[in-house]
Order: structure tokens, then C-alpha cells, then sequence
């Protein structure tokens, strides 16, 4: 039991020890650089991200425009192709002859 006792004693005096330098270690003049520096990295690569998800976006727009403009555009022709069927058509019931209006 004494050895329990012992071996216990001796993880919590190293437990302590070893948060007390970590917690000197961690608010040092030293750290604080590296937390800084590394703080500017990560502020450097949003905007980095942020310029790349605006040209996405931006290109994102620009395609959606133009595929609206080629279905208005194929929508027109199919109008104008469905509008001759139909001309040819009654041409073909009146005998060849045009449509009177």
C-alpha cells in the first residue's frame, strides 16, 4: 500500500510541475510570437480563400447568364421552327395555296 501511496504522490507532484511550467512556457514572450505569427498565416491564407471563392463566384454568375441567354435563344428558334410546321401545314390542307388573312 505504501508504494501506491508513493507512485501516487509522485504522478501528482510531476503533474503539477509539469502545468505550471506549461502554463509559463505557454504565456512566455516567445509563444506569444509564434501565436502571433501564426495568427497572420492563418489571416493571410482567408483572404487567399476568400479572393478565390469570389472569382468562383463571379465566374459562377457569368455562366449562369449566358446559359439563360442560349435557352432564350434555342426557345426562339424552336418557336419559329414549330410556327413554319405550322404554316406548312395548313399550306398543305389549303392545296398549296397561302392563307388568306
Amino acid at each position: 500500500m505504501d508504494i501506491f501511496k508513493g507512485k501516487n504522490l509522485g504522478i501528482f507532484a510531476g503533474g503539477l510541475l509539469f502545468g505550471t511550467a506549461g502554463i509559463k512556457l505557454l504565456t512566455s514572450k516567445d509563444a506569444k510570437k509564434v501565436y502571433t505569427s501564426c495568427t497572420a498565416a492563418v489571416l493571410r491564407a482567408k483572404d487567399c480563400v476568400m479572393k478565390t471563392a469570389e472569382a468562383v463566384q463571379e465566374n459562377a454568375e457569368d455562366i449562369l447568364a449566358e446559359a439563360k441567354q442560349i435557352n432564350e435563344e434555342r426557345a426562339v428558334e424552336e418557336e419559329a421552327a414549330v410556327q413554319e410546321e405550322l404554316d406548312d401545314f395548313a399550306e398543305a390542307e389549303n392545296g398549296g395555296e397561302p392563307e388568306e388573312l
